[in-house]
């Protein structure tokens, strides 16, 4: 892995693997591509209709103190980075760390994120990447009902069901209809690659770590290819985390041939 600015690329064999994104002039740090290990192409999507606010593999929040840190104009939050940097580095791994700001242009932090990313390839067909974000209300935090919330990824479309592929859950569930709002292990994404030249078969699975701080969380599914575990589409009552105290989420990103 090497840095250049905001930005780190990590390349496996001399092959690009995936790309940490951290720029100030965007809405929030993101993960893009990430590179199927045989095809050479990309598992997830960059601003692609229907909602080009998606950007790959993010994590951002929608209704956070009234405040926009998932689309829209920047005016209505940013997640700011400190800057990223290189952590421990083996032959097959590398640790990618950030400090993020969350708030308004010019305005005071209202949150931040501690986060860590460990990108590993075990082997020739499979790529990981596990993430451990430590959120920190610098100020008291409301999230009230918002579809847009956490940890996510926009699969490419030939991997979607709307490109031929499909959407999986570890209830051996499938489709937009039967997964959503459904309580998973983890969401995956998998088919051809057809812009591959041989008939290569891929995916991306999300797993949501069982030790989370909600328990039996339902995932936001997508037939286009979007997929989060989010507890905050579902949930009655506004979400509260104290000035002062923090929660800690898990997840691991799955690349597989």
């Amino acid at each position: 892995a090497y840095q250049v600015g905001p930005h780190v690329w990590v390349r496996w064999d001399n092959h690009l693997l995936t790309s940490y994104r951290a720029h100030p002039t965007q809405k929030y740090p993101y993960f893009y591509p990430l590179i199927g290990p045989l095809s050479g192409i990309s598992l997830t999507s960059e601003t692609s209709l229907p909602w080009p606010h998606h950007r790959s593999m993010l994590f951002a929040c929608d209704h956070v103190n009234g405040g926009n840190y998932w689309q829209g104009d920047f005016a209505a939050g940013q997640i700011f980075s400190d800057g990223p940097t290189l952590g421990h580095t083996t032959p097959n791994s590398i640790e990618i760390m950030d400090r993020c700001q969350w708030h308004k242009p010019d305005q005071p932090t209202v949150m931040t994120d501690d986060r860590k990313f460990t990108v590993s390839v075990p082997n020739d067909r499979l790529r990981l990447i596990d993430a451990v974000i430590k959120l920190t209300a610098v100020e008291e935090i409301t999230i009230t009902k918002t579809n847009h919330s956490l940890f996510s990824i926009r699969a490419a479309a030939d991997i979607a069901p709307v490109g031929g592929g499909t959407l999986l859950n570890s209830a051996g569930l499938c489709g937009e209809e039967a997964t959503f709002g459904k309580p998973a292990d983890w969401c995956t994404y998998f088919g051809p690659r057809k812009a591959a030249e041989s008939r290569i078969v891929e995916g991306i699975a999300l797993m949501n770590h069982p030790h989370n701080p909600f328990p039996d969380c339902p995932w936001f599914t997508r037939d286009y290819g979007f997929i989060s575990p989010t507890p905050f589409n579902f949930i009655e009552e506004p979400w509260r985390l104290p000035a002062g105290e923090s929660v800690e989420l898990k997840y691991r990103v799955v690349m597989y041939a």
